[in-house]
């Protein structure tokens, strides 16, 4: 009887945490599974992406929430509402803005003079003209004493006072002190400053400057990131030092240990150690998912494997994120496996064959969220 009520919790579970993805058919927004079957039929005249297992609709010009199984768990009663983050949401009502659980209820929140929407588990507040922040047991961490909190990337968030920049993690603590013109995200412990007119690295602490640099962007998951010296660009590792000397008139990120650069107009991927792998050939080019697969525009965008091979042919369109998105900077091309991609004016995802999942297009596509 255990192995039975552990097989349903688990089921239970995997349905739970399953992604959905918005999409519009014939004025009616509705929600797909990554086969293309339809989890939520198409029914709503107006609906948001899911975060946090609840997504929002629209009925009689007030909004509520349903769940993954299209339930309504929250009655259609605000006026707006955003979207759920560690179980808590902002929603008006009466033109007031406040907090609510996912079951609808009002929670009472830290004095601020506007309501922010969580993010990972942290909210700003603020009094006057001051920045701090709660927690998501709505407990205040930090007091407002910041002129500017950024979002946290990571549990790290850039901060201001009196026109300098420093970081904080997500307990409040100093990590940088501010007193930087210009600083970026802090990635491994380093990360990327402007003192006076010198750009450099702040490494256990302490001001490294790079000679000549006049920008450096902020580092990758690959441990590089790029920087400009001369108007040209090259790529510095974690002690500030030139893996790739500057020599691109633009580059994008490192992943799977190829780069997408800028040479004589065209777009070509070099490895991570300057070599030119996939000559430049391309009018534009993203740099290679998990997957193994980057997108290449030559009119349209098509998609290459990491030896430059074209196995999706180019006859999309490609964005990050999407109109409803809450997630703007998601990645461009695959993510687990799918590609969301327009083709003759319809949204839709495909395959790694280059196939539309479920055979289906869309007036619109969101991405795949929980």
């Amino acid at each position: 009887m255990k192995k039975y009520l552990f097989i349903l919790f688990f089921l239970m579970q995997f349905v739970n945490a399953q992604e959905l993805a918005l999409v519009k058919i014939d004025g009616k927004f509705g929600y797909i599974l990554k086969s293309g079957n339809f989890a939520i039929e198409p029914k709503f005249k107006v609906a948001k992406n899911f975060s946090n297992g609840l997504a929002a609709f629209e009925e009689n010009k007030k909004w509520g929430f349903i769940n993954t199984k299209g339930e309504i768990v929250i009655p259609a009663t605000f006026d707006d509402v955003k979207y759920f983050d560690s179980g808590i949401c902002v929603v008006a009502k009466d033109k007031r803005w406040f907090y609510i659980d996912k079951k609808g209820e009002e929670l009472k929140s830290p004095d601020s003079d506007k309501i922010y929407d969580f993010e990972n588990g942290i909210a700003f507040i603020r009094k006057e003209k001051k920045v701090g922040l709660i927690d998501a047991q709505l407990k205040v961490i930090v007091e407002p004493n910041y002129d500017v909190i950024k979002s946290f990337e990571g549990d790290f968030a850039r901060v201001r006072n009196n026109d300098m920049w420093g970081i904080i993690d997500k307990t409040g603590k100093i990590v940088v002190k501010t007193e930087y013109n210009e600083i970026g995200d802090y990635h491994k412990g380093i990360v990327w400053a402007r003192s006076g007119e010198s750009f450099g690295l702040i490494i256990a602490g302490k001001f490294k400057a790079i000679d000549g640099v006049d920008k450096i962007w902020d580092f990758s998951s690959q441990d590089l990131t790029y920087a400009r010296k001369d108007k040209k660009i090259g790529f510095i590792d974690l002690k500030g030092e030139w893996v790739i000397e500057p020599k691109y008139d633009k580059v994008k990120p490192f992943a799977n240990n190829m780069a997408p650069v800028f040479v004589d107009k065209k777009w070509g991927y070099i490895n991570k150690s300057g070599t030119m792998i996939i000559e430049p050939t391309y009018d534009d080019a993203e740099v290679f998912s998990n997957d193994g697969l980057a997108p290449v525009k030559n009119d349209k965008w098509g998609f290459i494997d990491l030896t430059g091979k074209l196995v999706i042919p180019n006859l999309y369109e490609i964005s990050a994120g999407g109109m409803l998105s809450i997630f703007k900077n998601q990645d461009k091309g695959f993510v687990d496996g799918l590609a969301r991609v327009k083709k003759e004016k319809k949204w839709g995802f495909i395959n790694k064959e280059g196939n539309a999942i479920g055979g289906q297009w869309f007036d619109n596509a969101e991405p795949f969220l929980k």
